[in-house]
């Protein structure tokens, strides 16, 4: 009905490209527009100027020989100022914009080792950009924004990838549980050997206690009783400290069976023994 009137309607976002006798005239904007057709003037098409949004997948391989597939999403859309241009130059943009992408990638990805093509997607979404806007903005085109969105190797690639980190982490955990072994044993190893010296140091204090003991007995008893010597005080003594050992071993009841000549010539036998020991170590200090 449009068309027998005369009038076209170009809707928002799109513009329209008039032609006379095949020949372009004008770009029609968005609303009515009289297009006298018996005058020769027709539409030749519409074009969108929507921002769009092409993915290519472009498989290649890195420096190191993996190959791998680069997705790269590329958004584009149609300059208002530039339409007959972007509607007339090119047949099919896609097609122009995935062979300059597949061109880019596939000079800059085998330049670069595989961890180096995952750290520096920046940089090759740069370098494809650039060259598209170059490219583009010839035939009326404008691109927005380049991404590379996924850079995938082979199944194989990937699953090496996995066991290697897999073994660098499970490395990482077995020495930091060997240097958590090592600390404990030498916080145990400090332990010991501190608690050996205190014991050293209550067994030094206990023996000296006993002998400021003995000693103060020793006089005591020659001062109170005349005529009795510190050998006599001594046998005494031992005598006392052998009748209270054998106390003890006979009162636990969790003692083990000991076997010792029993009688009073065995204390004498302990005492002679001591004796000649404190001797010795008189006569070798």
């Amino acid at each position: 009905m449009g068309n027998l009137l005369c009038c076209v309607q170009v809707d928002q976002s799109t513009v329209a490209i008039k032609e006379r006798f095949g020949k372009f005239e004008d770009v029609l904007q968005p609303g009515c527009h009289c297009l006298p057709w018996c005058l020769g003037s027709q539409l030749a098409g519409h074009l969108t100027l929507r921002l769009q949004q092409l993915d290519v997948k472009c498989e290649t391989k890195t420096k190191d020989n993996v190959f791998v597939n680069v997705v790269a999403s590329i958004q584009y859309r149609a300059l208002a100022d530039k339409a007959n241009d972007a509607f007339y130059k090119l047949s099919n943009t896609r097609s122009q914009i995935q062979a300059y992408v597949f061109d880019v990638i596939r000079a800059s990805v085998p330049k670069l080792l595989l961890d180096d093509a995952f750290e520096q997607k920046n940089d090759i979404a740069k370098a494809v950009e650039d060259e598209l806007e170059k490219a583009m903005s010839a035939y009326g085109y404008e691109i927005v924004q380049t991404l590379i969105v996924d850079i995938e190797p082979d199944e194989h690639v990937k699953r090496a990838m996995n066991e290697i980190n897999a073994a660098a982490r499970m490395r990482l955990a077995a020495n930091e549980k060997a240097e958590a072994e090592k600390i404990l044993q030498i916080k145990r190893a400090e332990g010991e050997a501190e608690a050996k010296y205190l014991s050293g140091l209550g067994i030094a204090r206990q023996r000296q206690a006993i002998v400021d003991g003995l000693r103060d007995s020793v006089l005591g008893f020659s001062v109170n009783v005349p005529g009795t010597t510190a050998k006599d005080v001594m046998d005494m003594v031992l005598v006392t400290q052998y009748f209270d050992t054998m106390k003890e071993i006979g009162a636990s009841s969790k003692s083990s069976a000991v076997f010792i000549p029993h009688g009073p010539g065995a204390v004498r036998d302990v005492a002679s023994q001591i004796r000649d020991g404190l001797l010795q170590g008189s006569f070798t200090s």
